[in-house]
C-alpha cells in the first residue's frame, strides 16, 4: 500500500485535498483525521504538518508527499521534487529598509531574521554572504522595526506588508515556490499511478474539449487556430461539404478561439468541461 503524506492545514490542505477529489481518491472529511485508508486505490493517507512532510519522506517512513517547494529545500531531506503541482505559488525575497540595501552582498555581518533557516543559510553560502540568520516562526516582518534583525527574508507576493513595516525586496530572488510532490524512490509501485492522476487533474483544469462544425474546404485554416495536443479530431457529417471537429482547447483562450472560428466559418461552437485526462 502506497504511504502518502498529506498538508494537514492552511492553503495547500485545501488544494490537496481538492486535487485528490478530483482524481478519485478518498478524502477526509474532518480535519480531526489524521490518517485516511483508500483500499479500493491501495493507497493510505497520513495528514501532518506541512513543514514535517519533507523529512518524513526523506527518511522513507512514507513513500510520497505533498508539501511546498520552499519547505523541501528548507528541510535539507533526501527527498526529491517528482512534479510540479502547480498550485500555492510564492516568491522568497530578501527585504530590509527602504534605500538601505542593493544587493545581497550588503547583508555581509549583519542579522537576517527568517522563518526558513536552511533555504536562507543554502543561499547565503551558495553566494559567499556570511551573515548571522535569526530564526522566528513567521511574522518576521516586524523583526527589523523591533530590534531583532537588520534584513528578513520571507515571503514576497505585492509587498504591502513590507511597505507597512518601511521595508522593500532587494537583491536577485531566493526562491519561486509552489506545492510540488516529492519522493526519496519514485520507482516504488504506485507512485508513477498518483503522479499520472495528478497530472490528469493539471490537464483537465487547463484545457477545454471544443467541438464544432467546419466547411470541409477550411480544415487547414481551422487546425491552425485549433492544433490540439496532436491534431484535431475530423469526422465526417451527413452533408459531404461539412465536417465536425474535436479539440482540447486551453481554458484560458477558449473565448477568444471561438471567436476566430466563427469568424472563419465554424457553426455550432460547444465547449465542454474535461473531468479527468491521461495525456
Amino acid at each position: 500500500m502506497l504511504r502518502i503524506a498529506i498538508p494537514n492545514k492552511g492553503m495547500l490542505a485545501e488544494a490537496s485535498i481538492s486535487m485528490l477529489a478530483e482524481s478519485g481518491y478518498v478524502v477526509r472529511r474532518d480535519p480531526k483525521e489524521l490518517i485516511v485508508q483508500d483500499p479500493a486505490n491501495d493507497v493510505e493517507f497520513f495528514y501532518l504538518r506541512p513543514r514535517d512532510i519533507a523529512t518524513y519522506v526523506g527518511s522513507g517512513a512514507l513513500d510520497i508527499g505533498i508539501t511546498g517547494r520552499d519547505l523541501l529545500v528548507d528541510s535539507g531531506s533526501e527527498a526529491i521534487e517528482i512534479s510540479d503541482l502547480e498550485f500555492g505559488p510564492s516568491t522568497f525575497r530578501f527585504a530590509g529598509p527602504i534605500g538601505k540595501f542593493k544587493d545581497v552582498v550588503d547583508l555581509t555581518g549583519l542579522r537576517i531574521a527568517t522563518s526558513y533557516v536552511g533555504l536562507v543559510r543554502a543561499f547565503l553560502i551558495k553566494h559567499n554572504v556570511s551573515a548571522e540568520i535569526i530564526a522566528l516562526d513567521g511574522a518576521v516582518e516586524s523583526a527589523v522595526r523591533l530590534g531583532v534583525a537588520d534584513a528578513v527574508a520571507d515571503v514576497v507576493s505585492t509587498g504591502t506588508t513590507l511597505k507597512q513595516q518601511g521595508l522593500e525586496a532587494f537583491g536577485p530572488t531566493l526562491l519561486e515556490s509552489s506545492a510540488v510532490l516529492i519522493g526519496a524512490d519514485p520507482s516504488v509501485p504506485g507512485v508513477a499511478t498518483f503522479e499520472r492522476r495528478m497530472r490528469g487533474v493539471l490537464v483537465a483544469r487547463r484545457y477545454v474539449l471544443m467541438d464544432y462544425d467546419l466547411p470541409a474546404r477550411l480544415i487547414e485554416a481551422a487546425a491552425k487556430i485549433t492544433p490540439g495536443l496532436e491534431s484535431p479530431t475530423i469526422s465526417p457529417l451527413k452533408d459531404g461539404e461539412w465536417v465536425a471537429v474535436r479539440v482540447l482547447v486551453p481554458r484560458a483562450e477558449m473565448n477568444s478561439v471561438m471567436d476566430s472560428l466563427y469568424e472563419l466559418g465554424a457553426k455550432a461552437i460547444l465547449v465542454s468541461a474535461v473531468h479527468a485526462a491521461r495525456i
